[in-house]
């Protein structure tokens, strides 16, 4: 029996009394959502659903698409990936200010992002942000795709003599310096 090779969120979770999960599938399940899955759950409900209606014997298996959360994460991924210095902030946070010129000072030109110039899409960056980082303050601070932190640990990082090492590991130096 073919099983989703990937974890997904359940919309919905149940089956027929009457027939029985093979236990291949039901560990599969278990695995991939620990959380939502148990025995007692499953055998008390008509119906087992996961992946877009694929049916495997009895079972009809539905799971969520990807969240869009999940896609924004992937976004700030590729964010970082694509940029030696990310920093995500808002425009009137004084700790965002603080760290955007301490890079101006070192010669180094951060993609910065404000979260409160984006719309609603501000807010859910910063959540995302919070899921891939365990922050939700800002500025959030990434160098060479590592997460640094905010506005204290950068300048921690600078006044121990360990930021520009950082920076220029990243080749995130302008030339003029």
């Amino acid at each position: 029996m073919a099983v989703a090779s990937h974890p997904t969120k359940f919309t919905s979770l149940s089956l027929n009394p009457s027939r029985t999960l093979p236990s291949s599938t039901l560990s599969h399940i278990r695995s991939s959502s620990p959380d939502l899955v148990n025995t007692k759950k499953l055998s008390s409900r008509t119906s087992l659903t996961i992946n877009g209606g694929r049916r495997y014997g009895a079972v009809s298996v539905q799971a969520m698409a990807p969240s869009f959360g999940s896609r924004l994460e992937e976004t700030v991924k590729k964010t970082l990936s694509d940029n030696p210095v990310v920093v995500y902030s808002k425009t009137w946070c004084p700790y965002s200010s603080e760290v955007k010129t301490l890079f101006k000072r070192l010669g180094v030109e951060p993609l910065v992002i404000e979260l409160d110039e984006m719309g609603p899409q501000g807010p859910q960056l910063q959540n995302a942000l919070e899921r891939l980082t365990g922050q939700r303050t800002v500025p959030n601070v990434f160098i060479g795709e590592k997460h640094i932190g905010g506005c204290t640990d950068t300048v921690k990082l600078y006044r121990k003599g360990e930021l520009e090492p950082l920076l220029s590991q990243a080749n995130a130096k302008s030339a003029e310096n």
